[in-house]
């Protein structure tokens, strides 16, 4: 088999840089588009391929893959009517002209890995698997918006999976911002604290990029979550339990709108409970299907 060379956009994300790390351990020849080269340098592998723009990428290169999981992240600081457009503008946008770019330069990936998230159902207490239809709000309209750009491969040729993160643990994201008042005993439930989190480890997401990119026969939404997601409440416990501290400080759904705004309804208290029915049926194998060996995992490294 050939070297398969595959195209990363999102490459210096926390997600982003473990696959680059990966994919290249795996013998693949990576190219990350990004918009900040130097910073690409101080955190990717030296094999590693940088462009800063799509200008950049020479016409005669060729991709078999493309892994694109760039995206303004949500979770930063509180939403305004400009960090909503940005939101779109990063995901949406890119994504119509990362298509346009492949289809003006008539060469075709075979494989089209892009970012999505479960926000794409709207909350739900109810078991959730890629035939799940939506309940409207603004999460659910950005997924479905960015899954419908990515989708325009298809029109190219390509197979596309439309991957639906959950919140992904490791050593950046949700988990690093949770763990500073956890560590000092300060942690405690968000809201009512029986709103579903569906989570996946940074391994288990990396490989199932991986998975995506090997197994043809999947395309369109495929969950990235893990097999047992937890409510709000069990994923604090047994965040507490890990740090052996204690968890008994809950924010109330008031100071968390006060805090944090209309981020709050839509990330913070309200969830959704996500089962991995696409991976699961195509064979994937989770390293980390309980959520008590995921943190353990983590915690000690």
């Amino acid at each position: 088999m050939s070297l398969r060379s595959v195209l990363v956009t999102g490459g210096t994300g926390f997600i982003g840089r473990h696959f680059c790390r990966s994919a290249l351990a795996r013998g693949m020849r990576v190219t990350v588009l990004t918009r900040d080269v130097k910073a690409a340098k101080e955190n990717l592998p030296p094999e590693t391929r940088l462009c800063g723009s799509l200008d950049e990428l020479r016409s005669h290169d060729t991709f078999q893959i493309v892994v694109n999981l760039a995206g303004e992240p949500l979770a930063a600081r509180r939403w305004n009517t400009a960090r909503k457009q940005s939101f779109y503008t990063s995901r949406v946008g890119f994504t119509d002209r990362l298509v346009t770019f492949f289809k003006n330069h008539n060469q075709v990936p075979d494989h089209v890995i892009s970012g999505s998230a479960v926000g794409f159902y709207g909350p739900s207490q109810a078991p959730l698997d890629e035939t799940s239809s939506p309940i409207d709000g603004f999460s659910h309209r950005l997924c479905r918006d960015w899954e419908s750009s990515a989708r325009a491969f298809e029109a190219l040729g390509s197979r596309v999976c439309c991957l639906r993160t959950g919140i992904v643990l490791g050593e950046q994201g949700a988990l690093s911002r949770m763990l500073p008042a956890f560590k000092v005993g300060l942690g405690g439930p968000l809201g009512s604290g029986e709103q579903w989190m569906s989570w996946i480890h940074r391994d288990d997401m990396v490989a199932s990029i991986h998975h995506c990119i090997d197994h043809v026969e999947l395309r369109g939404p495929v969950n990235a979550t893990a097999l047992n997601p937890v409510t709000n409440r069990q994923f604090t416990r047994a965040l507490g339990v890990a740090l052996q501290r204690p968890t008994i400080l809950p924010m109330s759904a008031f100071m968390a709108r006060l805090l944090f705004g209309e981020m709050a309804d839509e990330l913070l208290l309200q969830g959704q409970n996500v089962r991995p029915a696409a991976l699961s049926a195509s064979g994937f194998k989770f390293l980390y299907p309980q959520l008590e060996v995921a943190l353990s995992s983590l915690l000690v490294e």
